[in-house]
């Protein structure tokens, strides 16, 4: 058996990803930047935004020393393969496909499997995932979370796919290692909108402060 890859140091600490589905890649920068300005420094890029693998290694080049930039939405091996040659820090997958565990695992990259379902979840866990990604999140809601813990205390979870930042509380009570945060993080930023993407990104800060004082 392969040693599963454990949770980032920096997740661990923040106990925050923010995902960003773009529309480009030109949106990334700013958006990443005003990110870590407020406190925020786990970033999951999707493979849904057009040339996101590419952008991996110039974000990294601006901003490695300060943040762990990740890949989601990863659905097959061969995606899995190119988001860790171009320096993927951690994969995410919004299914369980337990080949991509076993390749992220075999490259030393931790990798957060998207699961649903008991067995899902059992099953992402059993092949070497980092943590299992409860996904869509926003169709069970924590309560879900602290049931899944009674037959799986040992399986390290995290949330995602509608979880809010009011929410947060909840499921870092729940037991989730990390909280995903993908719209209620950033609204309209990729329109423009900045200032708040500034405010929700403090206000997630805060409450993951608050949840574990």
């Amino acid at each position: 058996m392969l040693e599963r890859i454990p949770l980032p140091e920096s997740i661990e600490r923040s106990r925050l990803v923010a995902v960003l589905r773009a529309p480009s890649i030109d949106t990334l920068p700013n958006i990443v930047s005003v990110l870590i300005e407020n406190g925020i420094t786990v970033i999951e890029l999707t493979l849904t935004t057009p040339d996101a693998i590419r952008s991996i290694s110039e974000l990294r080049s601006v901003w490695g020393e300060v943040a762990t930039i990740g890949m989601g939405t990863i659905t097959t091996p061969g995606q899995a393969r190119e988001a860790i040659a171009e320096g993927a820090q951690f994969l995410v997958t919004p299914i369980t496909v337990p080949e991509v565990a076993h390749i992220a695992t075999e490259a030393g990259v931790p990798i957060l499997m998207g699961a649903f379902s008991p067995t899902e979840v059992a099953t992402a866990w059993d092949h070497g995932a980092t943590a299992v990604k409860i996904f869509p999140a926003s169709q069970v809601g924590p309560s879900y979370l602290r049931e899944l813990r009674g037959p799986f205390p040992e399986i390290v979870t995290m949330p995602s796919g509608g979880a809010t930042i009011d929410d947060i509380p909840a499921w870092l009570s729940a037991g989730a290692a990390a909280v995903s945060l993908g719209g209620s993080l950033i609204g309209s930023a990729f329109s423009g909108d900045l200032d708040g993407l500034a405010e929700r990104a403090r206000k997630a800060v805060d409450s993951v402060a608050k949840a574990t004082t």
